[in-house]
């Protein structure tokens, strides 16, 4: 495994979150591209402890997702910050990160009771789509 490899999985599980597929809202509506995954290593695979965080018995449902959420982001700001090309990297980690704000907002919108709160989750989702949709256009088109 490549240094820097470990080091990303290593940072991952020193900040406490796991690295593995999740049924994210956000990445279900949002496909994350193709070109931005790594070839050389597949994450979803990684057995990875939560760093000490607790997963299950005593989070509540908002805290649950809000970490399903987390778990997927994380999953592909690695894949695209494994890409070799800086350009890319940037491209696909910011992708993944919009991702994660969308999520984020989703569970806002889900289980939160302040109506402030529910129109800036819902600002957050629009505007953070229009950017993946243009950040995705920019993978196709520049991505070999």
């Amino acid at each position: 495994m490549k240094t820097f490899t470990k080091l990303a999985l290593c940072t991952a599980v020193a900040t406490g979150f796991a690295i593995l597929p999740s049924a994210v809202s956000a990445q279900s509506t949002m496909a994350y591209p193709e070109k931005c995954k790594s070839e050389d290593m597949d994450i979803s695979k990684a057995d990875m402890p939560s760093g000490g965080m607790p997963m299950g018995g005593g989070m509540t449902d908002y805290q649950k997702a809000s970490m399903d959420g987390m778990k997927g982001m994380h999953m592909n700001m690695m894949q695209g910050m494994m890409k070799k090309d800086a350009d890319v990297s940037f491209v696909c980690g910011m992708i993944a990160h919009h991702m994660g704000a969308i999520s984020m907002s989703e569970v806002e919108l889900k289980y939160g009771d302040n109506e402030e709160a529910k129109q800036m989750a819902q600002k957050v989702i629009e505007a953070q789509k229009k950017e993946i949709e243009e950040m995705s256009k920019w993978v196709d088109k520049e991505v070999k």
